[in-house]
């Protein structure tokens, strides 16, 4: 068994459980490889928009059965809310043991202060028009299972995977405005509250730089997501560094058969049995 990196502080966001394109396979192998201190989950880890696919294959579960192994030997976990979980978000303050849910939330490392928080808040399209936002969530879902069929062709056909969504963004303007805008704002928010580290997800878009105004400066970093980019922010020895899943060669992916729970009862009843909790 390969030995675990020892981490300070990891960082995912945009996990998307419940979904087809979340690669919950890989997102297990990385956890696997780290021993955090501290674990922040940045939101929209479980895709509670979608539970009414009721698509819960084996893989999504041990993803969840991992965290809470992890809770349970004593890890700091927070799960900051985000808008795909936002209900949640009423149980701001709620802690068990290492675990504790969240709207927002400010670490202090090494004498800095890092600011964590979804970053949903500054989404029009989230502000006020929902019914368009959850549109287009679904929208998204079936572009990435789109994709994985291609990208299947590809590998058949020996060619290179492509990134629909990716390259869409990329490509257009207001997508790179939209991003560019997001972290321009959380970065001016963070300056005025003298944060040193303003950390977001939300976007899928990873990211680690300076960014300075008339007031001063902050490294804004974006964990990214574990649908396109499989990605996650680590601290450790007083840095933060950009983890990529597709160029870390040391971590394995075992394939094994998915198992569905059909439905959102039956999900719920098999959550109960595997952390052995009952009904109130």
């Amino acid at each position: 068994m390969a030995r675990k990196r020892k981490v300070e502080v990891a960082v995912i966001s945009d996990v998307h459980l419940g979904t087809y394109g979340c690669h919950a396979k890989e997102l297990l192998a990385y956890l696997k490889s780290i021993h955090p201190d501290v674990l922040i989950l940045n939101g929209d880890i479980i895709d509670i928009w979608q539970f009414s696919k009721n698509y819960w294959p084996a893989s999504h579960m041990k993803v969840v059965k991992y965290l809470m192994g992890l809770i349970t030997k004593g890890t700091s976990v927070y799960y900051i809310t985000g808008n795909h979980d936002e209900m949640l978000r009423k149980f701001d303050g709620f802690q068990m043991n290492s675990f504790q849910i969240a709207n927002k939330l400010v670490l202090e490392l090494d004498g800095k202060k890092a600011w964590f928080f979804h970053g949903d808040v500054f989404d029009v399209t989230m502000q006020h028009s929902k019914w368009l936002a959850r549109l287009g969530a679904q929208g998204y879902d079936m572009l990435i299972l789109l994709n994985r069929m291609v990208n299947f062709c590809c590998l058949k056909l020996n060619r290179d995977k492509v990134y629909l969504s990716r390259n869409i963004k990329n490509r257009v303007k207001s997508a790179v405005k939209f991003i560019n805008n997001f972290e321009k704002t959380a970065a001016d928010i963070a300056i005025a509250n003298s944060y040193d580290y303003v950390v977001c997800g939300h976007i899928h878009q990873p990211e680690k730089r300076d960014i300075t105004n008339i007031e001063g400066r902050v490294t804004y970093l974006n964990s990214g997501d574990w649908i396109e980019n499989l990605t996650a922010l680590e601290y450790r020895n007083g840095d933060w560094s950009l983890y990529k899943f597709r160029e870390d060669l040391d971590v394995v992916v075992m394939e094994d058969e998915e198992e569905r729970v059909p439905t959102n009862l039956q999900l719920f009843q098999s959550m109960m049995v595997e952390f052995n909790l009952k009904s109130a």
